[in-house]
Order: structure tokens, then C-alpha cells, then sequence
């Protein structure tokens, strides 16, 4: 058995009908790395029903933070949309995940690809001072289906620029480039289509990803994780595995 603490809700917030985001005690223990993720859970029928779920905050935070969908008939999804502020968690407390900036080689670039909830393990890594030293320019992508799905949207563009320790970085090297599939917005469709074309780095500024100088993480849907990894292998990158540094990372955890 995983071992697990016990943490309390310590605020919930509903972004839309389908997403919503939550913050619990942290254990004094727990150390993690920015991009890791935990099982996370509650007890049905008398015992832990776990799912992996990444962390949204910092590892400097008192706090963690995790970002879910709402599945109506979801096993733990469920009931945990309706968790209130003084509930109960379990949390458990060996963090894990490939989503680490220690697994890429050296770069210039570093996109950071997610669709969904997959921008989770990213909100983490953005507000890492040191992500700032180790790239000139950080491109966090986010592809959802409708515009009420971007979470942390105005966090990225109105908050973390504030940020009184490393704000002027984030104005300098951070890019945010949101893509909606389903309605209206100022960049539309699937970011693997959008890479493969060769627009979204056009619409940055940024020429044709090269091997030698842009790294990738990549989180989301499996169809997106399957896609994007193709369109890397094709331009001639490498996944990192098995402890060896590479091109790009991905993570294979989902909710669920």
C-alpha cells in the first residue's frame, strides 16, 4: 500500500462546469520536484480510492495544489468535484512523474505542450525561479476545446508577471499560447496541427524546432501524447527514458 497522509481542503474553486481546482494542507515531510505528480484520493466504501493527479503549485508552497476534471459517473472524479473547504483527502507521499527539468538536456527553448488538465504539472514549473536560468524563452501551450477551459489563463497573464522574485523574468522569457478547437478565439484548432504546419512557432517568433536547442515536456490526452511524440521523432528528437536525458519528456499518468 502507497503510503499515505491526510491533508484538509483549504480552498476549492470551480472554473467551469467540467473543471474545477483545489488546495489542501501539505505534509511537513512531503519534498517534490516542480512537475511531479502524487496519488490522490478518498476513502470509498471503507478504503483509498487513488488516482494520479499532478501538482499545480510549487514545491516552495505551504500548500498543494491540484487541478481535475468533473466525470459524472467517474469512480473518484465523482465525489471529488463536490469536496468543500475542511474535507478530507489522501495524499499519497512518494511524488514521481518525468515531467522534470533534470531529464532534458540543455536548451535555449523549452515548450511545455498540454491539453486539458495537463497544464497542471506546468502551472508548477513556470513559477521554478531556476526554469528561468536554464532557458531563454519559456512557450507554455495550452489546447482545449472551448475558451471557459483555460484555467489558470489569467494566473499566467496577469499574476505570475507580478511575482516580486522572478516577475521580470517571466515578463522577458515566458510566452503563453492558448488554442481553442470548438469556438471563436485568437488561435484556433489542435496544437499537433498547429505544430506540424508550423504556425504556432511562427505566430511566436520562433523558427522550426531544432534538436540542438529546444526541449519539450508534454502533458495531455493520450491522442495528443501519441501525436506529438510522432511529430518529434519525425523532426529527429529524442525522448528521454530509463534515466537518460533527452530532447523531450512525457507524462503517461492520467485521471481518471
Amino acid at each position: 500500500m502507497t503510503s499515505l497522509s491526510i491533508q484538509s481542503v483549504t480552498d476549492v474553486h470551480h472554473w467551469n462546469d467540467s473543471l474545477f481546482s483545489f488546495k489542501t494542507t501539505r505534509d511537513r515531510s512531503l519534498r517534490f520536484e516542480n512537475g511531479h505528480f502524487v496519488m490522490l484520493g478518498m476513502q470509498v466504501e471503507g478504503k483509498p480510492l487513488l488516482r494520479a493527479y499532478s501538482i499545480a503549485s510549487p514545491n516552495y508552497d505551504e500548500e498543494l495544489e491540484f487541478l481535475s476534471i468533473k466525470v459524472p459517473d467517474g469512480a473518484l472524479t465523482s465525489r471529488l468535484q463536490n469536496i468543500q473547504v475542511g474535507d478530507e483527502v489522501f495524499v499519497s507521499s512518494k511524488p514521481t512523474g518525468t515531467l522534470v527539468l533534470d531529464h532534458l538536456l540543455a536548451g535555449r527553448h523549452l515548450y511545455l505542450i498540454s491539453t486539458g488538465t495537463g497544464i497542471a504539472p506546468f502551472i508548477s514549473i513556470i513559477q521554478d525561479p531556476s526554469v528561468y536560468e536554464r532557458f531563454d524563452k519559456i512557450i507554455v501551450s495550452h489546447g482545449v476545446r472551448y475558451v471557459a477551459e483555460l484555467a489558470y489563463r489569467k494566473f499566467i497573464c496577469e499574476q505570475l508577471p507580478r511575482n516580486e522574485f522572478f516577475g521580470e523574468d517571466v515578463k522577458q522569457k515566458l510566452i503563453y499560447y492558448p488554442t481553442v478547437t470548438r469556438e471563436k478565439f485568437k488561435t484556433r484548432g489542435r496544437l499537433t496541427e498547429l505544430m506540424s504546419s508550423g504556425k504556432l512557432f511562427s505566430d511566436i517568433g520562433l523558427n522550426q524546432p531544432d534538436p540542438s536547442q529546444d526541449r519539450f515536456m508534454i502533458c495531455g490526452s493520450p491522442a495528443m501524447l501519441r501525436d506529438t511524440c510522432q511529430l518529434l521523432n519525425d523532426w529527429s528528437f529524442e525522448e528521454s527514458r530509463q534515466g537518460h536525458k533527452g530532447h523531450y519528456v512525457v507524462e503517461r499518468a492520467f485521471v481518471a
